[in-house]
């Protein structure tokens, strides 16, 4: 489990310079995804199989799905589509493509070889452990960022709220528009 340990931990610090270093929001998003499986394979070869399936569900699942959405609501326009066909080269996949390659070897290695019990080190964390965990001595941390994130829900949705144009001034006995002097 060390050598998966270690290989997922490459590929995620690659992925996530890919992450960084990518200018096109879309090359971007492919590199993020394949850091966050890299992630949950991390986890799981530390023994917590239950965050790292947290990881592939939230974070490589919803808020991924998230992503593509506001990335494909952004590129409205004819010019995209060119831009689309591009995007379709196999340069563009290759790294995305080589980094989940490398994941899924170590996967099928790891199974292959039968390590699935063993662990590095440490006992298997599971639902009830991290529940018991965070509402018992964390109790006051969780509430305090569950605080917060409504704080910042709250400000996101003042700032993005539109405001209604304002119309300009009319001349109250006519009805007719002031023009600007």
């Amino acid at each position: 489990m060390e050598i998966a340990f270690y290989l997922s931990g490459l590929v995620a610090v690659l992925a996530t310079l890919g992450v960084i270093s990518n200018t096109n929001p879309v090359h971007a998003l492919l590199y993020l995804i394949v850091s966050l499986i890299a992630v949950a394979l991390v986890f799981f070869s530390l023994g917590a199989p239950f965050a790292g399936a947290l990881e592939i569900i939230v974070y490589a699942g919803a808020i991924m799905v998230l992503f593509v959405f506001v990335v494909m609501m952004l590129n409205l326009g004819e010019a995209v589509v060119a831009q689309e066909r591009a995007w379709l080269r196999p340069r563009t996949w290759l790294g995305p493509a080589l980094l989940a390659g490398v994941l899924l070897v170590t996967l099928v290695g790891t199974l292959w070889r039968g390590d699935i019990g063993l662990v590095i080190e440490g006992e298997t964390l599971t639902a009830k452990a991290v529940g018991t965990l965070l509402f018992g001595p964390w109790l006051l941390i969780v509430e305090l960022a569950a605080i917060l994130l409504l704080a910042a829900l709250v400000t996101a949705s003042h700032v993005g709220r539109l405001r209604p144009p304002e119309k300009p001034p009319t001349d109250r006995e006519s009805g007719a528009r002031k023009e600007a002097s």
